[in-house]
């Protein structure tokens, strides 16, 4: 039984695109996505420094189009199930079905101008905090007015809020988190300080016509599965400001019997805390297209089982 993920923001990193676009076509479909919601996709993931692609509003869709274009590359495989951390699960919506390539980067690109324009208000961040009992952290956390944004599993939690508040937590770490990483993103997403971002993204998403999951969808609300693609819609709508459970989405996996993950380009975060969470399940990043053909064979050897 296979999953098939895609990484949030974080991930990216200088020139990353640039290996997948010698693939057959590739160029093409990202000119024609960089048309269609007016940024140049190819120059930010090939020629763009750490800072520009550290932009929310271009981090967005250039992470969502890299997942899309390695995923195609696969073939023509269907995982039996997909899910997606934080902006990763437009990416997953469009693996799904529930919307089209176009649709989703359209959408995706909402995203990161109201999310990107929401941190502007107030100068916030986001730093993962390594080790130690979540009840603990969050507690801590709590206490120096940060949100657990994201609760990864394997011992991983990121901590979101104020600058100043993210600077009072390096100095004063929960007991038993051994390290403390500032994360590469432009604003304290999944808390309060993205609301106005919801109000922007629902009416961006007046104009989709989405079709219901023709796979099975785990949502990182709740780890559920999502049956409709109505239901997917509003979920993606209100995540940007609800804390992201990816290890409940890990839980689901667990319960519907994966053996194999799949991480789409740029993979490794996600592979990294399955390595930890999912003793027994076998995985793999997409790095560059020199993975892909390690990816086929576990994709033959494990899709297709669930009922």
């Amino acid at each position: 039984m296979l999953v098939l993920v895609a990484p949030g923001q974080g991930a990216q990193t200088p020139g990353f695109l640039t290996p997948w676009l010698d693939l057959p076509g590739a160029a093409d479909r990202v000119g024609a996505w960089s048309e269609a919601i007016g940024l140049d996709l190819a120059h930010y993931g090939t020629k763009a420094d750490a800072e520009e692609i550290r932009d929310t509003a271009v981090a967005q869709p250039l992470l969502v189009a890299a997942g899309l274009l390695s995923a195609a590359a696969l073939g023509e495989a269907v995982p039996d199930a997909v899910a997606g951390h934080s902006v990763g699960e437009i990416t997953a919506a469009s693996f799904a079905g529930v919307l089209d390539d176009t649709a989703a980067l359209r959408l995706v690109r909402a995203r990161g101008l109201a999310m990107a324009e929401a941190a502007a208000v107030t100068r916030t961040g986001m730093s993962a905090l390594l080790g130690g009992d979540p009840e603990v952290t969050v507690e801590h956390l709590r206490g120096l007015g940060l949100t657990a944004a994201n609760v990864n599993g394997a011992g991983q939690i990121v901590a979101a809020g104020t600058m100043e508040q993210l600077a009072a937590l390096a100095e004063d770490k929960p007991e038993g988190v051994r390290r403390v990483v500032p994360l590469k993103v432009a604003g304290a997403f999944h808390t309060h300080h993205m609301a106005p971002a919801v109000a922007r993204l629902e009416e961006a998403a007046r104009d989709l016509a989405p079709a219901d999951p023709k796979v099975v969808y785990v949502s990182n609300k709740d780890g559920q599965t999502v049956a409709t693609g109505a239901d997917v819609v509003t979920r993606l709508v209100g995540q940007v400001a609800n804390p992201v459970r990816w290890d409940l989405c890990m839980e689901a996996f667990q319960r519907l019997g994966a053996t194999a993950l799949v991480e789409v380009c740029p993979g490794g975060t996600l592979t990294g805390i399955a390595k930890r969470a999912l003793p027994g399940v076998r995985t793999l990043a997409l790095k560059t297209p020199d993975d892909l053909e390690a990816a086929r064979a576990l994709i033959a050897e494990h899709a297709g089982v669930v009922s």
